[in-house]
């Protein structure tokens, strides 16, 4: 009878900070690996301080408290299975991102990151030490090699591992969405198994912190690059995984391989996952936002009732005498099918307030872009003052194609907590609305059917604040815009080089110019989830004072 080792994984959502809450969700599923004859259970990277932390990490009060829970884990899981943790450590030496082995009791091994990723979200160099590899450890009858994240998109630490006796090789990881990730992280883990002839967990967490969306889909490979366990996106998930020794070495039994979303799916689920996890962790239970009559505020009133449930979604309408009555019936129409609550709150009478208190000083000037922003902001302090008023978090709904060329109004239509569409372009909103009237799944708190009638998606945006206004008065046509942008922002291209791929060299040169000069706007912009590898935030760090421009 083949010798066998059974792994249970713990993909699971922690939250940043909250270390008991942290340590009771690792205690629990220690307790289900124990029962299911586990003989290791495993979660995933800084599982107890949940990830990423960010500066937090470097407080001594904060490493010495998280050190602390990891050793009462310890102590109350001495009688049952091995417990893998990650979580920080700090010695003479320095401070460490840690994979804590628990046995017995006691920590039986403890293993520390060598290579600290230092681009796009992450700043690794900023707050650890990078580690000389640690070599396996023993559970039962099984030497596991454990490269944390980062150490196994690298050969060496892996390679150092097998060289020194590892039979499995366990990779906890806290690893971020961005679209079609996936290929890419099961591409560079079929490289280690290839070179080291060991069969591969690729365990990761799930859920949100901030701007960051972890979506799971953890993995277990044997050599041969054989897919023996495939684990959901983005839902919590424990899973016994049993290891068999044979003549040629440890073999991963195959379980059931859950299939993965599409892209359009996926970054669905990741909008909804980014509200749900920030409200759920910053205490909100509810939200409000301006519902125009346009199809942004419509995505994001439908991503709002996917996450909270629509009895916990206010919708606020908000007109001028520009506001056409299609958008009154639109706004309705929306609330209606989601099950919304509507208010509506003219801005008419405020207006005119605050223009007759200005007119001395306006006087002799051209009404213009003041004027209308003056509507704008009207907006933003009513929605402000209904989320103080009631507790509600208000949500933004500026697309990417707007918040990277500045089509949005400070201390106005950018006012609130949460920006769902912060890294979706206006093209790909069209489009997700489509997705998202055709598509119903079990983790959808809304309802099923065209939650956003089609003449919103279809009709020509506008931010209604002059006589039939009409976005392409100000900017290129959404479907050149967002090319340009792609270009300019994810493809870091030069205006040559795209205006060599057929784009109008004036209108290359002016949306990058109106990249540069609304940094100062991005800056103070509400925080929203990312879909790619260049959202605005961590991803895109500009100056906001920036005189040079491409002049290629």
């Amino acid at each position: 009878m083949a010798e066998t080792f059974r792994l249970t994984l713990a993909q699971l959502n922690p939250t940043v900070g909250a270390l008991s809450a942290n340590a009771a969700k690792a205690r629990e599923v220690w307790a289900e690996g124990k029962a299911a004859g586990a003989d290791m259970v495993a979660l995933t990277e800084m599982f107890v301080t949940g990830y990423q932390t960010q500066d937090l990490v470097m407080k001594p009060a904060f490493v010495a408290e998280a050190m602390a829970a990891i050793e009462a884990l310890a102590r109350d899981c001495a009688d049952g299975p091995a417990l893998g943790i990650g979580g920080p450590f700090r010695d003479a030496s320095g401070l460490y991102n840690a994979y804590w082995v628990l046995k017995g009791g006691k920590v039986v091994a403890r293993v520390l990151k060598h290579h600290l990723p230092n681009d796009t979200v992450f700043d690794e160099e900023r707050l650890f030490v990078s580690a000389p590899v640690s070599g396996p450890y023993m559970i039962g009858p099984v030497r596991i090699g454990t490269p944390i994240c980062e150490d196994a998109w690298f050969d060496d630490v892996t390679e150092t591992l097998a060289e020194t006796g590892a039979e499995i090789l366990l990779v906890p990881n806290g690893s971020p969405y961005y679209r079609n990730k996936y290929d890419r992280r099961v591409n560079l883990m079929v490289s280690r198994v290839i070179e080291t002839r060991l069969p591969l967990i690729y365990l990761n967490m799930v859920g949100a912190q901030d701007d960051q969306v972890f979506d799971g889909a953890s993995f277990v490979l044997n050599p041969g690059a054989d897919l023996a366990v495939q684990m959901p996106a983005f839902d919590d998930c424990i899973r016994h995984v049993d290891f068999e020794r044979h003549d040629e070495g440890w073999r991963a039994v195959r379980t059931e391989l859950v299939p993965l979303p599409d892209e359009w799916e996926q970054d669905y689920r990741a909008m909804v996952v980014a509200l749900r996890d920030y409200c759920g962790k910053t205490g909100f239970g509810k939200v409000l936002l301006g519902l125009s009559g346009g199809v942004d505020s419509a995505l994001v009133a439908v991503i709002a009732a996917d996450a909270l449930g629509p009895e916990n979604v206010r919708c606020v309408m908000l007109p001028s005498e520009y506001t056409s009555a299609h958008s009154l019936e639109d706004a309705k129409a929306v609330a209606q099918a989601l099950g919304c609550r509507l208010d509506t709150v003219s801005i008419e009478s405020a207006r005119d307030a605050v223009e007759t208190a200005l007119a001395p000083l306006f006087e002799g000037t051209k009404p213009g872009i003041a004027e209308e922003n003056i509507q704008s902001r009207l907006r933003g302090v009513m929605l402000m003052a209904l989320s103080n008023k009631f507790g509600e978090m208000l949500l933004t709904t500026g697309n990417k194609s707007e918040v990277a060329v500045g089509y949005a109004t400070i201390y106005g239509d950018m006012a609130g907590g949460y920006n769902p569409l912060k890294d979706l372009y206006k093209m790909r909103v069209f489009q997700t609305c489509h997705w998202r009237n055709a598509n119903h799944r079990d983790w959808m708190m809304g309802p099923e059917g065209e939650a956003i009638p089609v003449r919103v998606i279809e009709k020509a945006p506008s931010a209604e604040l002059r006589p039939d206004q009409k976005d392409e008065d100000s900017l290129p046509p959404y479907k050149v815009l967002d090319a340009i942008l792609e270009r300019l922002i994810e493809g870091d291209q030069s205006v040559a080089e795209i205006v060599a791929a057929g784009f109008d060299k004036a209108t290359v040169k002016k949306v990058e110019h109106l990249i540069y000069i609304s940094e100062y706007k991005r800056f103070q912009s509400a925080p929203g989830p990312r879909l790619t590898q260049k959202a605005f935030w961590l991803d895109r760090r500009y100056p906001i004072v920036n005189r040079w421009r491409d002049e290629s």
